[in-house]
């Protein structure tokens, strides 16, 4: 199926050193959608020369005056058919005021553009030398219609239309044929000659270029290819050895988290136990605080109990001593 009118309406108006990297991403969003054959269609468009882009241009933003063009040409034609004098000197001026007038909006145009060729790079003669070819040639006109071109077209001039042999024609005499400027025709023929072979040699020479361009285009892109082949195996190596490198660090880590955990269990019981031996020391504490009040107090009692025995000792003592001094008295009397 052909490729879709928006696409290659986008595809001719941009800049012919943007052309190819433009339709080789429409090609690839065909061949991701599985269109191959829209792909196929949208690969076999060719590349326009500058001048051609330029007339594109014209043709696919400014349709309406294209078509004035192509009227402007019927008329002419007809001037010439009818070898109307006046008529065709009038179209000429006409038609050089025309096409004055399309380069000019052609210059507008492009640098409108973005990413156009410079205005003092433009070439405008070999666009002029296209909208004449177009006022002439109908091929080549709709060829122009068509936003489409590839190449400028040239054309040797609007042509001396062959006069027919006319004859004076008298009362009293056999008419005669008129006499031919022979000479003139065959300088024109030559002029038209050299003109077409010189506009065929440029349009050789342009095809060559175009060819050897697009020859040079797709060899770097083959090796831009190659390239981002190379680049991707050698990212796949590297995404396979880091992949390797993450489940070894993913491992490890696996690891130190268990370690971490266990860790953090004994920790844990650590400082149960720490807890569970604060609280035995903190009752220790009150146990001996409370053994250490009880042996003073015991402390205390023994020094009252020893002091009352000695008193009790100290009573008694003395009672035996009254007791021994009544008995002596008591013997001494008898």
């Amino acid at each position: 199926m052909p490729p879709p009118r928006d696409l290659v309406r986008r595809l001719y108006e941009e800049p012919p050193d943007r052309f190819v990297a433009t339709r080789d991403a429409a090609v690839a969003e065909a061949r991701r959608a599985g269109d191959p054959a829209t792909a196929r269609e949208i690969a076999r468009l060719r590349r326009p020369t500058v001048a051609a882009w330029l007339v594109n241009l014209l043709a696919i933003r400014r349709p309406e005056l294209v078509a004035d063009l192509g009227q402007l040409a019927e008329a002419l034609r007809a001037a010439q058919r009818d070898l109307r004098g006046p008529r065709l000197r009038e179209l000429s001026a006409q038609r050089r005021a025309v096409v004055a007038a399309l380069v000019a909006e052609v210059r507008r145009l492009a640098a409108d553009a973005e990413g156009g060729p410079p205005g003092g790079k433009l070439p405008l003669a070999e666009v002029e030398a296209t909208l004449n070819a177009a006022l002439s040639d109908t091929t080549v006109a709709e060829q122009v219609r068509t936003g489409r071109l590839l190449r400028a077209a040239s054309y040797a001039g609007f042509g001396e239309v062959p006069r027919p042999q006319l004859r004076l024609v008298t009362d009293d005499a056999e008419p005669a044929p008129a006499t031919p400027d022979r000479a003139a025709d065959r300088d024109r023929a030559a002029d038209r000659d050299r003109d077409r072979a010189a506009g065929q040699d440029r349009d050789r020479a342009a095809d060559r270029d175009r060819d050897r361009r697009e020859r040079d285009e797709r060899a770097a892109e083959r090796a831009a290819r190659a390239e981002r082949a190379r680049q991707r195996r050698a990212l796949e190596r590297e995404l396979a050895k880091a992949r390797t490198d993450q489940g070894r660090a993913e491992a490890e880590l696996a690891g130190a988290a268990d370690a971490e955990h266990d860790g953090t269990e004994e920790l844990a019981d650590i400082e149960r136990s720490l807890a569970e031996l604060e609280r035995q020391r903190a009752e220790a504490e009150q146990e001996l605080s409370r053994r250490k009040l009880a042996r003073r107090a015991a402390e205390r009692a023994v020094t009252a109990a020893r002091r009352r025995t000695g008193e009790v000792e100290g009573a008694i003592e003395a009672i035996d001593a009254e007791e021994g001094t009544d008995a002596g008295g008591g013997g001494g009397a008898d």
